[in-house]
């Protein structure tokens, strides 16, 4: 029997990378936050709302990549190298699809721009900042490809590198691109400079992740150089897996996604300080996010050798770990709220908007960390479905739409009215989906033992 001691140190050299390469990508948002939360509340409000929209559209589509990732997880398990290698370039190909549909989406925001009720100047900024986007997406979508491919081979820092090498390009280019450059005549573009500099370092990840996929010797075994035209029979079984992945996705994303958009309708100020209470939460999620993806790899990789109670074992492990960081992590952002949010802004309003949000952290994050964890482990096994449901019923049936329903209570506390009402039903969603999505795992676990 594997001991926890001994899963750790397997999921270690695989959880790291993944964590350091994901902070960095948070940290393009987490930058441009810190940056427009000093430029002006009226960019700020409109990152909230173009993000949220950019979010929506990109996580989905990446979500539907990312059934690579356990797919050519249980190839390689089975040393099928050059199987693993195939379905890369078929996801390939399915991202391209991807990426035409959902730049049409970026360059047609009127829908969100509807739901958040945004002012016409508001809607133009957002409209500058999403046509940008809409440009980046195709590299975002390919660099998810190489990002699934390398993970699912215990590659990650492959990946890692590429991502804060992205992360040092776009940092100066947000800097000088939002707010100009008088001696070479660049003016102050405001949250349109954010798209832009996204822009540039999401191609500069792309590209070298192609050169490096076609002339790293480790590759070789895996037979990925040579044209190979579009295979609409392997493209359609990875979206027998990748749809409900995607979905899922969407569903956990949207959440915070269209509580932005449901918060500026009432206060356009509060979104400030949502998107800052926002932004901390996906930072803190990045350390179960990289757990879950270390359990997930090492979980199809052991389904794949045939080895079901190591696959077992390290599964319960993962959430074990995964687990104990988060209630860790969670409780020193609550115990530190307050100077947390002083790093982001020195706007009182902004602040006095985003800290009462930022108490729910500690109960949110434990939560969010149960259900990540138990989902993705759920993916090894090609269980994408149900968790799918679950995600419907409790973070959108009972979080997103319990928000919408607290609005409307006469007795609810005035201290809890408008943006504290969405994160108390959030949080209460993201409980529930932690408890049925732990619950759906030991069942399918007890069933494997059969």
């Amino acid at each position: 029997m594997t001991r926890l001691a001994d899963t750790a140190r397997r999921i270690a050299p695989l959880a790291w990378p993944v964590f350091v390469g994901q902070v960095s990508v948070l940290a393009f948002s987490t930058v441009d936050t810190v940056l427009l939360a000093r430029y002006g509340q009226a960019d700020l409000s409109a990152f909230a709302i173009g993000a949220s929209t950019y979010i929506t559209v990109f996580i989905g589509l990446m979500g539907v990549v990312l059934a690579l990732g356990p797919v050519a997880g249980r190839l390689f398990g089975a040393r099928d190298l050059a199987g693993a290698g195939a379905q890369l370039k078929q996801t390939v190909w399915m991202a391209a699809f991807l990426s035409l549909a959902g730049s049409l989406l970026l360059l047609w925001p009127q829908p969100f721009l509807a739901l958040a009720r945004a002012t016409p100047e508001m809607a133009d900024k957002v409209r500058g900042y999403l046509m940008v986007l809409a440009l980046s997406l195709p590299a975002s979508l390919m660099f998810t490809c190489f990002r699934a491919f390398n993970t699912a081979v215990s590659r990650p820092k492959a990946v890692m590198v590429l991502q804060i090498g992205g992360l040092a390009l776009k940092v100066p280019l947000s800097m000088l691109f939002i707010n100009g450059w008088a001696p070479i005549g660049l003016p102050a573009l405001g949250v349109t400079g954010c798209a832009l500099a996204t822009l540039c370092a999401m191609w500069a990840q792309a590209l070298p992740g192609w050169l490096v996929l076609r002339h790293d010797r480790f590759y070789a075994p895996f037979m990925l150089r040579g044209w190979v035209g579009p295979d609409f029979a392997a493209i359609r079984a990875q979206l027998r897996l990748g749809l409900p992945m995607g979905l899922a996705i969407v569903v956990e994303v949207s959440g915070f996604s269209f509580m932005a958009f449901l918060i500026a309708r009432a206060d356009v100020g509060a979104v400030a300080g949502h998107q800052i209470a926002a932004n901390l939460v996906s930072l803190l999620f990045m350390m179960p996010l990289a757990l879950s993806s270390a359990v997930t790899t090492l979980v199809a990789q052991a389904i794949g050798a045939g080895a079901t109670l190591q696959a077992r074992q390290t599964a319960w492990h993962g959430v074990s770990i995964t687990l104990a960081m988060a209630a860790l992590m969670g409780g020193a952002a609550f115990l530190t709220r307050a100077p947390i949010v002083g790093l982001y802004t020195g706007d009182a309003a902004i602040a006095a908007a985003a800290l009462p949000l930022v108490a729910w952290v500690a109960l949110f994050h434990v939560a969010d960390a149960a259900q990540t964890v138990a989902a993705f482990v759920l993916r090894a096994w090609h269980i994408a479905t149900v968790p799918l449901l679950i995600y419907v019923t409790s973070l959108a049936g009972v979080g997103l739409g319990g928000g919408l329903w607290l609005q409307d209570r006469p007795w609810l506390p005035a201290g809890l009215a408008g943006a504290p009402a969405y994160w108390l039903a959030a949080t209460a969603g993201v409980v529930m989906a932690g408890v049925l999505m732990c619950g759906f795992l030991a069942w399918v676990m007890q069933q494997k033992a059969r």
